[in-house]
């Protein structure tokens, strides 16, 4: 069979991808249900898997019961009920699910000693992982806007950012990074793959899946960098906007205690914003320095969809005395909850 005359005149035709000691002899099929990449992860060495579990497990873990503990926090408190909080709940809930979507599928092959997933399972991992960056993007832009309304506009505040318009935002985030994702992932669809299936990376890339197609893929690369550009400068641009006129304004202040109240409002959120695009920038520059070493750019990856997100509860809770009160109620309710259970169990 010729592999030339496959693939490319098909866009229905699917491949069957031989596991990966075969898979230098791949021959291409309809068999979909045996379709499967092969997730090369962190390290190639078996030593290290352990510590790599261990790690990311704890990394995991942590990320989710912080960003948790935000939701409950800022639900549980009527105090909270404002448009920054309501905000990073949304940010917090996107945060479980985007280290959810690279993480675990990692964590299963690392426990199971197996390296690959479906075909399937790629593209939807490679869906859901391009939504949550990107509503990450966009919920940090708006914080920046609504930390902009505060300072700079304080009289008009509760008129300009009222619920219509905050979970119009919201709204809004997420159909645009529905529809880019959608967009980019159907343009995946289209392609065929029959080289070598082995991305090296912990999860599906676009970048990675891209590079395998067999086919001709000017037109997934020129949407991808299109995408990217115009996804990291807009709201980048709308970030250093938003807050050249908060400095402009705290400038105006007269008073020492009136600028360090709007200082600190804004320190949490410049935080997370300088943290997220300090690591995207740092991805990027490990693959642009070092092309040929794909492992490296995994690695840098790292920070912004691992290490970001488990670091944005602490950043917001510990200069926030109102995230730290509704903590405390949330965990002592915890605690008084179960007592109660266990004292229930004791005497039934």
């Amino acid at each position: 069979m010729n592999n030339a005359h496959l693939g490319k005149n098909d866009s229905h035709n699917f491949f069957f991808f031989i596991p990966s000691h075969q898979h230098h002899n791949m021959i291409p099929g309809n068999d979909t249900q045996n379709s499967e990449f092969l997730l090369q992860g962190l390290s190639m060495k078996a030593e290290l898997q352990p510590l790599i579990f261990g790690l990311f497990l704890l990394m995991y873990l942590i990320t989710g019961f912080g960003n948790l503990l935000i939701i409950l926090a800022v639900s549980s408190d009527s105090h909270l009920h404002t448009p920054m909080y309501f905000f990073l709940s949304n940010l917090s809930f996107v945060d479980i699910c985007f280290t959810t979507t690279t993480i675990l599928k990692m964590l299963i092959n690392i426990q199971s000693q197996r390296k690959a997933i479906s075909y399937e399972g790629c593209i939807s991992q490679m869906y859901f992982y391009m939504l949550f960056a990107v509503l990450d993007d966009f919920l940090l832009t708006v914080m920046a806007y609504d930390r902009y309304v505060a300072i700079c506009h304080p009289l008009h505040y509760t008129v300009i950012m009222s619920p219509r318009l905050c979970g119009l935002l919201v709204l809004l985030s997420w159909i645009i990074s529905t529809l880019l994702s959608l967009l980019e992932t159907l343009l995946v669809l289209r392609l065929s793959f029959c080289t070598d299936l082995e991305i090296p990376h912990f999860f599906c890339e676009i970048k990675h899946i891209v590079q395998l197609a067999c086919d001709d893929t000017l037109l997934n690369d020129t949407i991808m960098y299109f995408t990217a550009v115009l996804l990291g400068g807009g709201p980048l641009a709308g970030i250093l906007y938003s807050y050249s006129k908060i400095m402009f304004s705290v400038h105006g202040i007269s008073s020492p205690q009136g600028k360090y109240k709007a200082v600190s409002i804004c320190a949490s959120h410049l935080s997370v914003v300088s943290l997220y695009y300090c690591s995207s920038l740092g991805v990027y520059l490990s693959s642009a320095t070092a092309p040929h070493n794909s492992h490296s750019s995994a690695t840098a990856s790292v920070m912004y969809t691992v290490v970001t997100p488990m670091l944005n509860p602490f950043i917001y809770s510990l200069r926030n005395k109102d995230i730290k009160r509704a903590l405390k109620r949330v965990i002592h309710m915890v605690v008084i909850n179960r007592e109660i259970v266990l004292g229930l169990k004791k005497h039934p």
